[in-house]
């Protein structure tokens, strides 16, 4: 259970805000989950559905979540001794992840970088990455965990022919 900082007379509840969709590699939520219980935070998995337009799902939507989703994160979490919960978003997912973290006060914001394919890179490149739009549109860490990094030898996916 993470340790709720104390401000003032005030108590604050430490989290971590990872951004997680279906099909994500595993990696990603696991690294989150390391600076989770570095941190004592509780881990927030978080899914921004761009098809939805409100904004943060009240807590009564819980079994709006993805349901494999959620089993996926239960396996991968399960055994682990941190705190973790998930949350629905909708909307532009860098925004909702950033209200979101806002809101919780979390300490970091967590994503993955998108598949390492030509295509994925270049809709990176073209409609901006998630982590770009964080990183300048909030006052929080944003970490960015490689999904598939190439060496400093190699092209970049957008630079090879």
């Amino acid at each position: 259970m993470a340790t709720p900082v104390m401000v003032g007379a005030m108590s604050i509840r430490t989290s971590v805000v990872v951004g997680v969709y279906p099909g994500q590699a595993d990696g990603v939520v696991l690294q989150a989950a390391v600076f989770a219980a570095r941190f004592d935070a509780e881990l927030i998995c978080a899914w921004a559905d761009p098809g939805r337009h409100d904004t943060v799902a009240p807590p009564t939507e819980a079994a709006t979540f993805d349901p494999y989703l959620a089993a996926h994160l239960s396996r991968i979490l399960g055994g682990l001794a941190i705190q973790w919960s998930t949350r629905r978003l909708s909307g532009d997912p860098a925004r909702a992840l950033g209200q979101l973290a806002e809101s919780l006060r979390a300490v970091m914001i967590v994503v993955g970088t998108r598949d390492g394919t030509v295509r994925g890179s270049l809709q990176e490149f073209f409609a901006g990455s998630i982590a770009m739009h964080l990183a300048h549109r909030q006052n929080r860490p944003v970490v960015v965990i490689p999904l598939s990094p190439v060496s400093f030898d190699d092209d970049l996916p957008w630079e090879s022919d």
